[in-house]
């Protein structure tokens, strides 16, 4: 999970005011796999005008926590926040105390400070107080409004319930799919959770285009649910080259030659893909490009120019 502070910390933040300080946090446990399903329904609402939500989608929209969720998920975090109003002066979060609450910042300038030393400031966007929630330790700083200001809060046991939840059935959802790919077994356990977490959920409808010929490449997919079908463009019409299902993926034919799109994906049903963007494909599948240049070059579609690339790149490494 990530912060938006300065690469030294990851801030924190406090609770909403209560008249009676309640007992400490750290005894607390919360154990996803334990969870059952039907307890999701605790979850608190807090009633929006159609101007707030908006405001707070606005305000929500790049937090990468969020990234992994889906629609009802994100709903369920939408209706779980609750607006904080904050004046010039005022301690929102302090050093050592538990963790009630994580926020979403609308507007205002917030110092973070570290055993009385300024680290860092947030200036009308970010988000502070998540390490607290997820991993039951004190406030590692304290956050202190600069300007009057608007936060969105969501409450802890919220938090852990819809984020962890969230993120723990994702993670072994990928994990079973990613183990099916023969391509990735030559990835250590630990690797293939780093790759299951950044994987992003996307849904087509049958019939929609995926991906398209010629375009830049932003990612590579695997197939959870559906068949899609692998159409090239030749002489002005498009020939089906490959039908592809659960378990199998596309789209990485462009991420490894750094070329445009070979061909153009097509959801033959509705289609369930698994997302991973070419930054997260540079950064975690290096040990697999040798097993994906063997694969594409087996593809019967490639242009003569493709095969002297890949025929290149194995006289490289050969030699």
């Amino acid at each position: 999970m990530s912060s938006e502070t300065t690469g030294l910390l990851r801030v924190e933040p406090q609770a909403r005011s209560f008249a009676v300080r309640r007992k400490s946090v750290f005894a607390e446990s919360y154990d996803p796999e334990n969870d059952a399903d039907d307890d999701e329904g605790a979850t608190a609402i807090f009633p929006k005008s159609d101007e707030q939500r908006a405001r707070l989608i606005e305000s929500v929209k790049n937090v990468l926590l969020f990234r992994s969720l889906e629609q009802e998920q994100m709903s369920q975090v939408l209706d779980a926040m609750f607006e904080r109003r904050v004046t010039p002066g005022e301690l929102i979060i302090r050093q050592g105390d538990d963790g009630d609450n994580f926020y979403v910042i609308e507007s205002g300038v917030y110092q973070v400070i570290v055993n009385d030393n300024h680290i860092h400031t947030y200036n009308n966007s970010g988000i502070f107080g998540e390490l607290a929630l997820l991993y039951n330790m004190p406030r590692a700083a304290t956050v202190q409004a600069e300007t009057a200001g608007l936060l969105w809060a969501m409450d802890r046991q919220t938090f852990r319930r819809i984020l962890l939840k969230s993120a723990f059935k994702k993670r072994k959802m990928y994990e079973s799919l990613l183990n099916s790919v023969p391509m990735l077994k030559a990835l250590q356990n630990y690797e293939r959770m780093n790759l299951a977490d950044a994987l992003i959920s996307k849904r087509y409808a049958s019939s929609e285009r995926i991906i398209k010929q010629g375009d830049v490449a932003d990612g590579m997919y695997f197939i959870e649910d559906g068949t899609v079908v692998v159409k090239m463009d030749q002489e002005g019409s498009e020939i089906e080259i490959s039908r592809l299902s659960k378990g199998e993926y596309f789209g990485e034919l462009a991420l490894v030659t750094h070329r445009p799109r070979a061909a153009s994906v097509y959801a033959e049903t509705d289609v369930k893909v698994a997302f991973l963007d070419t930054v997260c494909f540079e950064r975690l599948l290096g040990k697999c490009s040798e097993l994906l240049e063997r694969s594409i070059s087996d593809y019967r579609y490639l242009d003569n120019d493709l095969r002297s690339y890949f025929n290149n790149l194995k006289s490289l490494s050969s030699s």
